[in-house]
């Protein structure tokens, strides 16, 4: 309890510290991107606080449980390369996407190294023989974390989005380590929203303050590698679990990718301005469409941010519920596909619900 209050309270009061005394190079500044949607500059560097939380409630943590501390110390250690690389993208925008890339191939690999955090079985055909090898254990971890890394950062579009989309996706890791007597798991997930949740105080609604890439990274990295030591040190955890769990950014990162490379025919890595929470901000929120007052634009930003929420928890639920039973998790992420492409082409071509709709 005392890790958990520790987390939350430095968390909030750096990112306070953020938000008042930030310097103008921290501050995202671009206010006309394609995924730009806040009226002036924001400091991005509020992963400083997530991830300055989260050490200071392991530190203490590990001081009060013996048990944990080695393995608390080493997955603390173990994410400084994904957070760092993706710190100084906010601070100096000059870190290609390239070397991110690496960063965090780097992270993952060092906590395969140290934690075992590799991928032994994925009840998928063709993966599970290359999980069967050492090394191909080792380079399926390492594509899981990089992709669920970069899709956190995907969805980082909205006041309270990405981070709050995080908590749920943790607290599920956290409920079925619970189930299965993993404390250490639990308690690092429980950790890690903690201190996101001492950061949302101050990013959701009004938006004070941004996740950036280094938050981004650093909540992607947790929530990988908390899922691939669930799976690996319990067998009767599904390996479709993580999976099913973070649908929401994986499938919104994969059918990115599908979008501007086969439809579009632009580099995958070209930012666009047609993600589904774009498209909700832009489609959904029209009480506010027409207005120029920065309070008015604010909220129509915070609003939008509860569709994708529960968006994410329509995943989330029925991992935690069929954890242990992979036919049934198969069956859910199957129907969440279809779903989220069902429910995209209704936005995208004028067709949404009238119930879905703010008019005011």
């Amino acid at each position: 309890m005392l890790a958990l209050c520790a987390g939350f309270a430095i968390a909030l009061l750096l990112t306070l510290c953020v938000v008042q005394f930030a310097g103008a190079r921290s501050r995202d500044t671009d206010l006309s991107g394609p995924q730009k949607f806040h009226v002036r500059p924001v400091p991005r560097i509020g992963g400083v606080a997530i991830y300055a939380g989260f050490a200071l409630a392991a530190l203490i943590w590990s001081h009060e449980n013996a048990s944990v501390r080695d393995d608390t110390l080493w997955l603390l250690a173990c994410s400084v390369p994904a957070f760092a690389a993706g710190l100084i993208e906010d601070l100096t925008k000059r870190v290609s996407p390239l070397r991110r890339m690496l960063a965090i191939v780097l992270a993952a690999s060092l906590a395969s190294l140290w934690l075992d955090a590799a991928i032994y079985r994925t009840a998928i055909p063709g993966l599970d023989w290359i999980a069967g090898f050492g090394l191909g254990s080792v380079l399926l971890a390492i594509f899981v974390v990089a992709g669920v890394v970069n899709s956190i950062n995907i969805i980082d579009g909205f006041n309270g989005l990405a981070s709050m989309c995080s908590m749920i996706m943790l607290a599920g890791v956290a409920a079925v380590a619970v189930d299965v007597g993993d404390g250490w798991i639990a308690g690092s997930a429980l950790l890690t929203i903690a201190a996101t949740m001492g950061f949302f105080v101050w990013n959701y609604p009004r938006g004070l303050v941004f996740l950036g890439d280094g938050g981004a990274y650093f909540l992607g990295f947790m929530l990988a590698e908390l899922s691939i030591l669930l799976i690996g040190r319990h067998p009767e955890v599904s390996p479709l679990f993580p999976l099913v769990l973070c649908a929401y950014p994986v499938v919104e990162t994969v059918f990115s990718m599908y979008r501007r490379r086969v439809l579009r025919g632009r580099p995958v890595g070209q930012p666009d301005g047609v993600h589904l929470h774009s498209l909700v901000y832009r489609r959904l929120m029209r009480w506010a469409k027409r207005s120029r007052d920065t309070r008015v634009i604010t909220r129509r930003n915070s609003l939008t941010s509860p569709y994708l929420w529960i968006l994410c928890s329509l995943s989330t639920l029925p991992a935690v519920l069929f954890w242990d039973d992979t036919p049934m998790l198969a069956l859910a992420l199957g129907g969440y596909v279809l779903a989220y492409v069902a429910v995209y082409w209704r936005i995208v071509r004028f067709r949404t619900p009238r119930w879905l709709v703010a008019r005011r």
